[in-house]
């Protein structure tokens, strides 16, 4: 005899904060067998991304992809502009602001950290007087992580540029976007990016393997100073192709470029400032569902500052053991995956079962966000934690604008 599904039947909701959900689309264009790699239609495809790449980052500069995820694109926009013994300053707030500093130190910089916790934005007053100190330009670099995926902060950028002007500092600004691409708005020329680095599995809706970093004539214009580069990460001949296979430096990723092309015939198809205020809508959905949990429970919002919190991710506490208790629950009685709190407490610390994090990211709509959230209130009432009433009530208002 069979045991009870435990009611997962159905198609299962990964709801971390990337890979984001797929879809079907750029699934099933990717579902094919293996082209050319010297000519035909593939050559085509992957000129045809360069231009749709650079809509969505906003930006008239440069694009050089790569295979790989994240880290990758730290690294290969690091190795194209910074030399060992230089310094960049990195303003953390979350742990993908430190692993972008210790990318550096592995690369022979020296990381000057301004660390402002887990739960605020950079303050800008200390971004300014750390630069103004540096009186012998010694930061090459201001490493700047828009949406840090660990914490939810959202980082003002323009802002940041705003006070690199002011204090009159040469530095290149470095926008990591790998968390906000195509979910929250970001501007890369309109706000002083000099680079800017970003992945496929987020907002731009495909499997991870491709890294992307954009970059504007100043940055490239120390890319050409520097000592040597490593042939591999040198963006040069990938944003100046002389022959197909510079693309990636060899042979390309062929299937995640029919996935990707379908992926940015979606996004085009619907509009950046359209899919901007749908996040942004399905965000605060989120949000109301989240703070009425948490007026009569335990359940609390890590970002207080509505105006700070990522529209692509929501971090969350939850008193341990609860947060995993309930990812646990929901994961093998509904099929909900939801995310673990990363970096918010060491991985042997009993604290680290407190948190946990929801990704709302590409390919999602209001639903999907309710069937999110009615998961999680299940889990609650499962559970027996305690909660404010009225969530879903909330949730269902600002999707319906009432």
């Amino acid at each position: 005899m069979t045991s009870p599904s435990k009611g997962r039947s159905g198609r299962e909701y990964l709801a971390i904060p990337g890979p984001s959900v797929m879809p079907d689309a750029v699934l099933q264009a990717m579902h094919r067998a293996a082209p050319n790699i010297y000519a035909g239609e593939i050559v085509d495809i992957a000129a045809s991304l360069v231009p749709d790449l650079k809509a969505v980052a906003r930006t008239q500069g440069h694009l050089a992809m790569y295979i790989g995820n994240g880290h990758a694109a730290w690294e290969a926009a690091l190795a194209n502009v910074i030399a060992p013994g230089d310094t960049v300053l990195v303003p953390a707030t979350g742990r993908f602001a430190h692993g972008w500093a210790e990318m550096a130190e592995g690369l022979g910089a020296t990381a000057q950290i301004l660390d402002f916790g887990k739960r605020a934005p950079w303050n800008m007053d200390q971004i300014a007087e750390a630069l103004r100190a540096d009186t012998a330009y010694k930061i090459k670099a201001v490493l700047a992580v828009h949406v840090d995926t660990s914490t939810s902060v959202r980082n003002d950028v323009a802002a940041l540029r705003g006070v690199m002007d002011e204090v009159g500092h040469p530095a290149l600004l470095m926008a990591d976007c790998i968390a906000s691409l195509g979910c929250d708005a970001f501007e890369m020329d309109a706000w002083g990016a000099d680079v800017m680095v970003a992945g496929c599995q987020k907002g731009l809706m495909v499997p991870p393997g491709m890294a992307f970093v954009f970059f504007n004539d100043k940055a490239d214009a120390m890319r050409r100073a520097m000592p040597r580069v490593s042939k591999y990460w040198d963006w040069s001949p990938r944003a100046n192709p002389e022959e197909f296979y510079m693309y990636w430096n060899g042979t390309a990723p062929t299937h995640h470029l029919y996935g990707l092309r379908t992926a940015l015939d979606m996004i085009h198809a619907e509009g950046m400032e359209a899919i901007w205020a749908r996040h942004t809508k399905l965000a605060r959905a989120i949000w109301a569902a989240c703070e009425a949990w948490g007026e009569d429970g335990l359940l609390e919002l890590n970002v207080v500052d509505r105006a700070h919190r990522s529209c692509a991710v929501t971090a969350l506490r939850l008193e341990s053991p609860h947060a995993t208790a309930l990812r646990d629950w929901t994961e093998q009685n509904l099929g909900l995956t939801l995310g673990i709190g990363l970096g918010m407490a060491p991985p042997g610390d009993p604290a680290w079962h407190g948190f946990f994090r929801l990704g709302h990211m590409g390919h999602v709509n209001g639903h999907m966000i309710m069937g999110l959230l009615g998961g999680i209130e299940a889990g609650l009432s499962a559970l027996g934690v305690p909660h404010g009433r009225g969530a879903l009530d909330a949730a269902a208002g600002v999707i319906a604008d009432v």
